[in-house]
């Protein structure tokens, strides 16, 4: 019980827009968004212990899955953000890259992702912002689908796994 107390206390530290973007029930997600409203600590008191009891109804799993992602603990979901830098890093060293990612991707906008290219690589050379260079890390995020989540735990457990 103490957990899924702590995990509630968890979402409620969270800003509006990261609780917007996590997949949580709706009685749950009202439940914090009105805690936020609260000033009062005793009413915050009885609407974290109303937020605990909603949390016995849920699996707290893909929760624990979501925020262990907004804090970089999900190794499976850092290994795909450094697995597209690493192809962006590519397509900025090499051209021969680019045509592999449209034979990878047909569906995707060839001329777009040049522009950002050639964007990229002048901005790294005149020591300017790197505004095409983010561009183009979200243009392949679009391109490459997200991997499922993970259970925490088990990621967790089997890494020790593989230490012994």
């Amino acid at each position: 019980m103490d957990e899924l107390q702590e995990l509630g206390q968890a979402l409620t530290e969270l800003s509006r827009d990261t609780l917007k973007h996590l997949v949580l029930p709706d009685d749950l997600r009202s439940a914090v968004v009105e805690y936020k409203r609260l000033n009062a600590h005793g009413a915050q008191r009885r609407q974290r212990q109303y937020i605990g009891r909603i949390m016995r109804n849920v699996d707290p799993e893909p929760i624990r899955i979501q925020l262990a992602t907004l804090r970089g603990e999900n190794t499976h979901h850092n290994n795909w953000l450094h697995g597209i830098e690493r192809q962006r890093d590519r397509l900025l060293a090499d051209d021969k890259v680019l045509s592999e990612l449209v034979a990878e991707h047909p569906g995707c906008d060839v001329q777009q992702l040049r522009t950002l290219i050639r964007n990229a690589r002048r901005e790294q050379a005149e020591s300017r912002p790197p505004k095409s260079f983010r561009e183009l890390f979200q243009a392949l995020k679009a391109l490459y689908p997200e991997p499922p989540l993970v259970n925490y735990k088990q990621e967790r457990d089997g890494d020790d796994d593989e230490d012994a």
